[in-house]
């Protein structure tokens, strides 16, 4: 039966960043018709961008499945080591704990990859298998004979769909307009970006040092002697680091990494983009899913954030592609549970596990402190502790994830 014989489309998707353009691509190399609301940015510009993404195994895996991985290799560098390093002072401190790959018998966690690179390559492939780009912006949706949804387009214009997957970011208009609930918490934080030079090697080594009362400062590399910043602080320290010269800046992070990089040079400008932490109560319903930070946003900590969106865009388009396989309605009710209820299970452990940390880093409460350090000094002391975050932490079991994210798909596909 075509339940989408009287839409635009069968899979409208709004937002064209990764996760959107993810799932746009994944739905298209299905068969299906994808009309992507981009917003007002132009998805196939390379812009600057400060930010940088650690995808993981699991999500290496997708872009290798859409045969975006080795372009992008080129101006992505490897996670081959993750480590922690408690810097708060605080009475519960912990020993520094090192996550190596090779433990695991992986080559690497995964990749850090550019965002600037990232969002046209995703833009690229989706236009080459037949998405159709609507160079406009969402402002609500409206359910016709619940059979489709019509999105209203900020042009005035409308185009429907049996389902629609919103990717529109922490402020989504489809997912107001539809009355999802949402639990947000603001830390009165912002996160710092830039890149760097440095004069001593990284060894494909991602390190977060714990700050008190501020956040977590991650140095994460990138090709040759470079690496990006994340650097969680409070806004009225970020006005502050935002005005020092380069030079002063530099000299700051050079502290602030202890030297663990050597003489830190040619520093970017830095951008700061403001730390809130939201959740869906529900992530699907009525023939709307929602994927990536109109789901859920949190802080940058453990590479958590886009990571779980893919995993979003990689499921939506499983469960939608399989159904419309079967002539099935891939808008049904059921198959917005199935969506809630998988992700569920991945997002909200995660999510309570990064409000800890941060949390923690943020307040001196003692027991909360008590608490991320303790966690920390069991991976630094017990093997097999070290072991399970690593392979549950950064890459969650394959019967956890969608098809094209699994070991063994990667695998057949070789």
């Amino acid at each position: 039966m075509n339940f989408s014989h009287a839409c635009d489309h069968d899979v409208i998707v709004a937002g064209a960043g990764p996760a959107g353009l993810a799932a746009a691509a994944l739905c298209a190399e299905q068969g299906l018709r994808v009309g992507l609301i981009t917003g007002p940015a132009d998805p196939f510009e390379k812009r600057h961008d400060p930010r940088t993404i650690a995808l993981m195994r699991p999500s290496v895996r997708l872009l290798q499945h859409l045969e975006l991985f080795e372009p992008l290799k080129e101006v992505s560098n490897p996670l081959r080591k993750l480590r922690l390093v408690d810097d708060t002072g605080s009475l519960f401190s912990a020993p520094a704990v090192t996550f190596n790959a090779a433990d695991a018998g992986w080559d690497a966690f995964g990749w850090n990859v550019p965002l600037q690179d990232l969002t046209p390559a995703l833009a690229q492939k989706a236009q080459a298998l037949g998405v159709e780009f609507i160079r406009d912006s969402a402002s609500g949706v409206a359910h016709e004979r619940q059979r489709s949804v019509r999105v209203q387009l900020q042009s005035g214009g409308e185009v429907s769909a049996p389902v629609v997957l919103a990717a529109d970011g922490r402020a989504s208009r489809i997912r107001e307009s539809a009355g999802f609930i949402m639990l947000r918490h603001d830390y009165e934080q912002v996160a710092l970006g830039c890149f760097f030079s440095h004069s001593a090697d990284h060894d494909d080594m991602s390190t977060e040092y714990h700050k008190p009362r501020q956040g977590a400062f991650t140095t994460v590399p990138m090709p040759g002697r470079r690496s990006s910043l994340v650097w969680m602080m409070r806004p009225q320290a970020a006005e502050e680091i935002m005005a020092l010269p380069e030079r002063e800046l530099a000299r700051r992070m050079q502290v602030e990494s202890h030297g663990d990089l050597g003489r830190i040079h040619d520093v970017t400008p830095p951008r700061a983009f403001p730390m809130t932490t939201s959740i869906a109560h529900d992530f699907a319903k009525e023939r709307i899913v929602l994927i990536g930070e109109a789901a859920h946003a949190v802080p940058p900590i453990g590479a958590q954030g886009l990571n779980m969106s893919l995993r979003d865009a990689a499921l939506a388009a499983e469960l939608i592609g399989d159904a419309f396989a079967f002539g099935d309605d891939f808008g049904a009710e059921s198959i917005m549970h199935d969506y809630d209820r998988i992700r569920r299970r991945d997002i909200f452990p995660r999510k309570a596990a990064i409000h800890v940390v941060n949390t923690a880093l943020l307040t001196d409460f003692l027991p909360y402190q008590a608490i991320r350090a303790g966690a920390i000094t069991l991976a630094a002391r017990v093997p097999m502790i070290r072991d399970i975050i690593m392979r549950q932490g950064l890459a969650p079991a394959d019967e956890h994830l969608p098809r094209i994210m699994r070991e063994d798909a990667a695998q057949e596909a070789a």
